[in-house]
């Protein structure tokens, strides 16, 4: 159980940061406190074809006490793993049990070469977790979307197909469940995908027995409805809300009121903007990550430059909607100084389910270098926390939770080093609970030794004194015809 001491990315904060409107003045000393991490999983194969040891790529979804996380694990270069890890605990994240899921791939029981993208979701109607991936052939095409499905987190089935294995390719699943006993649609769960073999169409399916059969695909109505990483979330009144980058251009949200029965348009969120992540780490393109609070109020974070002179590194952002149509005006969490140089990334952000409104609740875990214009031999990647208790319009002081690993230390892709393309964070009892990939120097002969890791109990959601900005933008990047690229629009 290896122990990091954490430090704050490079900031500090003035009285007269408020009256500056969030904008940071840099340079008093990080402020230190001691961090444990607790090692959840490990990674067990040993075929010659994928690398060992891996894991990445992880996932969480907690209901009560109980927190469900999953991950790749064995990643092969050009895609995909030897199968999907789950990591349950029932004390809130204080204790893990943990193993492979069966019946996906050759590896584990399955007739499919490897799987990926993992995904976690509970359906309390039919008291049924779900996990799930997507496979993919001996041709490295990611062939459709499997559910794995487990009464209490630990024994699991083989997984159903929901989605695919109809001569198409598929990319980046997602999976939500209905949780709210007053909705009119509960016990209903919703898996997005969408189709790379057009042009990334968005699909989604729907199934209303716990996961055991899944609805033909729908996709959204309008032309507007190509993209990738939909993270649908489901409000209380039923409304599905599905977030989604139009590959890596902009955020936009689509929704449906009648169960999945039909999809509507898209909508604007935000565009995006953001600075190339250094060392040719894979970083996702900017996915979004999207949670939701007791009021049905959904957040959608990414990582953005807007904020940062000529873009000269990201910070995370956000924004709110109460209809997944109307969407707030692009906020910065205010990690540290725009002028700092530290880079943010890969965003996992969280809010406590039974919070909302003012007083909501927010954790957010992210990948980050201290040093923004580094190099493949230089680069530093670490893991850093910051929480709000009042809904976002203040956050506390940033902490780092792991590293620093070198890019050597992770899984090495055909898209450059990896942790994954996406993390996440469940609040649970006041606490951000999160499982990450850290790289470690190997020994024993290994190539590596990157595993899923957590704090113990998770980290406290506290309150700060560091508001969050929705200006001022200071890098607006041009498109092709010289037009601005931040807009938003009736569509």
């Amino acid at each position: 159980m290896p122990t990091f001491l954490s430090r704050r990315p490079l900031a500090a904060f003035a009285a007269a940061a408020a009256a500056l409107g969030g904008l940071l003045l840099a340079g008093a000393a990080p402020a230190h406190a001691a961090v444990t991490l607790t090692q959840v999983s490990t990674d067990p194969f040993t075929n010659s074809t994928s690398q060992h040891a891996t894991e990445l790529e992880p996932d969480t979804f907690a209901y009560g006490n109980t927190i469900v996380t999953s991950s790749q694990v064995g990643r092969f270069t050009d895609g995909g793993a030897s199968d999907i890890s789950w990591n349950t605990s029932t004390d809130g994240g204080t204790t893990w049990q943990h193993g492979m899921l069966p019946g996906i791939t050759v590896y584990q029981g399955g007739s499919w070469a490897r799987v990926s993208d993992p995904a976690v979701a509970y359906d309390a109607k039919h008291g049924t977790w779900m996990v799930s991936g997507l496979v993919i052939d001996a041709n490295v095409n990611g062939a459709g979307v499997t559910v794995s499905r487990s009464s209490d987190g630990v024994n699991w089935q083989s997984p159903v197909l929901a989605v695919g294995n109809n001569g198409k390719g598929y990319d980046k699943e997602w999976i939500v469940c209905d949780d709210s006993p007053t909705s009119p649609h509960y016990g209903n769960c919703y898996v997005e995908v969408d189709i790379t073999s057009s042009n990334n169409l968005v699909v989604m399916s729907t199934s209303t027995d716990g996961g055991a059969t899944w609805s033909a695909p729908l996709s959204p109505s309008g032309s507007r409805n190509h993209g990738l990483g939909g993270q649908p979330l489901v409000q209380p009144n039923g409304t599905v809300v599905v977030p989604f980058s139009t590959n890596g251009t902009s955020i936009r949200a689509f929704t449906s009121t009648n169960g999945g029965g039909s999809w509507n348009s898209t909508k604007l969120v935000s565009s995006i903007s953001t600075h190339t992540v250094a060392g040719g780490l894979r970083d996702g393109g900017g996915l979004p990550s999207a949670e939701i609070d007791a009021s049905g109020k959904v957040y959608v974070a990414w990582q953005d430059c807007r904020f940062r002179t000529s873009c000269t590194s990201n910070d995370i952002v956000y924004s709110t909607s109460t209809d997944g149509s109307t969407w707030s005006a692009v906020t910065r969490v205010p990690i540290d100084a725009t002028t700092s140089g530290v880079d943010h990334f890969i965003p996992g952000i969280g809010v406590d389910h039974a919070t909302s409104g003012a007083t909501a609740k927010v954790g957010l875990y992210y990948y980050f270098y201290p040093n923004a214009n580094c190099t493949t031999s230089t680069c530093q990647l670490e893991v850093g926390y910051v929480s709000s208790t009042d809904g976002g319009s203040t956050w506390s002081a940033a902490q780092t939770v792991a590293g620093p690993m070198s890019l050597t230390q992770i899984a090495s892709t055909t898209q450059g080093s990896m942790v994954g393309d996406y993390i996440s964070c469940s609040v649970v009892n006041g606490k951000g609970v999160a499982v990450f990939a850290v790289g470690k120097t190997p020994i024993n002969g290994q190539a590596f030794d990157e595993a899923m890791y957590t704090v113990s109990g998770g980290l406290a959601v506290t309150a700060g004194t560091v508001p969050a900005a929705t200006g001022p933008v200071v890098y607006t990047a041009q498109t092709a015809n010289g037009n601005a690229e931040f807009y938003r629009d009736a569509n």
